[in-house]
């Protein structure tokens, strides 16, 4: 077998979907499991929709879920002049032909199709007339088969047979002289010796058309297999109204890249009920044979499911740098910059088990970061009532006289003022809580109180003494 050669062709005219994330993901394991090569390319004809900024979110997506290229990123307005040149050798050799149909014509023809329940393709009106040299404007038809079928062996779906009479004289390269993506697209796959074409289901009707076109131009017809649709819970296709749809829009909400993309790997493809694969795993055991055929449906708690997991598991001075940018939003960089060496990854730890995502963690991280803490006015009036206030009074003292503030001590501490008040841990450590963080959920305690030290324990202790003399009884 030649050397495995698959290629990713996301069109700029958006943002990075993640349905093409997928359709990258899968055609990248391929090549790294086969051990060939994953080839970028970009195809940008369409002038009117694509855009500079989309090529580099596709750049910035690919680079972010770790999907390196082997080749490229080529950009098919950059290869106009091969697609020209295959164009007019499909023309010497009796393969194409110019129409000089005009688009009134053409959509007069189509509309009365319609009415009388005809196919609406070309009714190749000038297929025979020999035009050799147009006067005007003149598009160049390919000459598509008219007899006998076109056979795919789908590496997904299986046999696929459609019949050719359906065919239409496809327009390859247009008026103005741009070719249209069902020919560039040959004649990229057929130079780049793509081996493999691996794509979504919304381009089969696109194979048989393709197909042709390469045995006309003398090219190997690569293997072709088509990747179901993602749909959304109520089994429509995935849209904005389901949620998110860009992969950078995940990044910006604190998901992980391992987690995208162990996540999107699941959706149409599986190995027995294992969930969680490390890259290296994947790139072991992925093969076409157990994608499935009918759509993926994407599930939002799944994949939060699978990011918590990758948070709680991930190295802790990773997930640190990961959560700085976060913290920056909430104006909190700063302040995490200056913390000694060391701290970032033990608040990692601290808020790991709770954070699904890492905006999740950076809005948990405001109590141990920022100075003055806002106490929740539910919570207060809940746990710092003024029965409280002097048996909070008291620990205070008994930590501040502590030599080293050590956990021991600390724990030490606490349990002289319960025994002295008759309090149970919980009845003393929620009180506690809701001093230091302003919250009534939070780490345990003393994950809390070696978060803060010494000084904005007592600092932050003996304002919670205050707010609870305050309080009404």
């Amino acid at each position: 077998m030649s050397e495995v050669r698959v290629r990713f062709a996301p069109s700029p005219t958006g943002f990075l979907h993640i349905g093409g994330v997928r359709t990258a993901l899968f055609n990248w394991l391929f090549a790294r499991r086969e051990r060939g090569k994953f080839i970028l390319r970009i195809e940008d004809t369409d002038q009117s929709r694509s855009t500079e900024e989309s090529i580099q979110a596709i750049l910035e997506g690919l680079r972010w879920v770790g999907l390196d290229w082997d080749e490229g990123p080529f950009r098919q307005t950059e290869r106009i002049d091969l697609y020209r040149q295959h164009a007019i050798t499909l023309f010497e050799r009796g393969h194409a032909y110019w129409c000089v149909c005009s688009a009134e014509e053409l959509e007069a023809r189509r509309k009365e199709a319609q009415a009388k329940g005809l196919a609406q393709k070309y009714d190749g009106r000038c297929r025979e007339r020999g035009i050799t040299t147009p006067g005007g404007e003149a598009a160049l038809r390919f000459k598509a088969p008219q007899e006998g079928q076109t056979v795919i062996d789908d590496l997904i779906k299986g046999r696929v047979v459609f019949e050719n009479i359906l065919l239409d004289d496809l327009i390859i390269l247009r008026s103005n002289g741009y070719p249209t993506y069902n020919f560039s697209v040959v004649v990229d796959d057929a130079l780049m010796g793509i081996t493999h074409v691996i794509r979504g289901d919304d381009h089969l009707t696109n194979t048989p058309r393709q197909i042709p076109i390469f045995h006309a131009l003398g090219y190997a017809v690569p293997r072709f297999g088509h990747l179901s649709m993602i749909m959304g819970s109520d089994k429509a296709r995935l849209s904005k109204r389901h949620g998110a749809t860009s992969i950078l829009a995940y990044k910006e909400m604190g998901y992980l890249p391992e987690a995208m993309i162990n996540y999107l790997v699941r959706l149409g493809w599986s190995f027995g009920d294992q969930e969680i694969f490390s890259v290296q795993e994947l790139i072991e055991k992925f093969t076409f044979d157990q994608v499935q055929k009918s759509a993926a449906v994407f599930n939002p708690d799944k994949l939060l499911w699978v990011n918590a997991h990758y948070i709680r598991q991930g190295e802790p001075k990773r997930i640190a740098e990961l959560l700085q940018p976060f913290l920056a939003q909430a104006g909190l960089g700063d302040e995490a910059r200056a913390m000694p060496a060391g701290w970032m990854e033990r608040l990692v730890m601290a808020l790991r088990e709770r954070s699904q995502t890492l905006v999740e963690m950076a809005q948990a991280a405001v109590p141990y970061l920022q100075q003055d803490i806002p106490i929740e006015d539910e919570a207060a009036e809940k746990f710092l009532t003024p029965a409280i206030a002097p048996i909070l009074g008291h620990l205070a003292e008994r930590l501040a006289a502590l030599q080293e503030f050590t956990k021991p001590g600390q724990e030490a501490a606490f349990k002289e003022v319960m025994e002295r008040a008759g309090l149970k841990m919980g009845q003393l450590a929620q009180p506690v809580r809701v001093a230091l963080t302003g919250r009534a959920a939070s780490p345990g305690i003393f994950e809390v109180i070696d978060l803060l030290g010494r000084e904005r324990t007592l600092a932050r202790l003996r304002k919670g003494v205050e707010r609870a003399k305050a309080a009404r009884p």
